[in-house]
């Protein structure tokens, strides 16, 4: 069985070839969480502190980290997928790589973010052992 995958920003299409003469099409909706207006206006931010949209320098690269970082520690969520389209979208961005760089960023801040905040450390005279 032959099988094209399709992946859009919103939606994921499965065409699958069966037998010579019958194909199914599958569509499926994926989750996908839309940009709060928070957001936004850090995305709209990055864009006015960079000089440079065809590269991104380190202190740039540190002060978008920090943005996230503070988006993130407010419990805010975004998905990754719509920030790359947000800034694809915006008009002042040209070149793709600061694009997918600034997404990965965000990505690795909310990954991190998310990891540690199920870690929990309980001092010693919290714990209920009797000592």
């Amino acid at each position: 069985m032959l099988e094209n995958i399709a992946c859009l920003s919103k939606y994921l299409i499965v065409i699958k070839t069966i037998l010579p003469q019958k194909i199914v099409i599958e569509c499926f909706t994926k989750n996908f969480m839309p940009l709060t207006n928070n957001v936004i206006i850090k995305l709209n931010e990055i864009t006015t502190m960079v000089e440079d949209k065809s590269k991104l320098s380190e202190p740039e690269v540190d002060e978008i980290k920090s943005i996230f970082k503070e988006l993130v520690k407010s419990g805010e969520r975004y998905d990754v997928d719509e920030i790359e389209f947000w800034f694809k979208n915006e008009g002042s961005w040209q070149t793709r790589e600061p694009i997918i760089r600034i997404a990965n960023l965000s990505n690795y801040v909310q990954d991190k973010h998310q990891q540690t905040a199920h870690l929990r450390i309980m001092s010693d005279d919290d714990c209920s052992c009797g000592h």
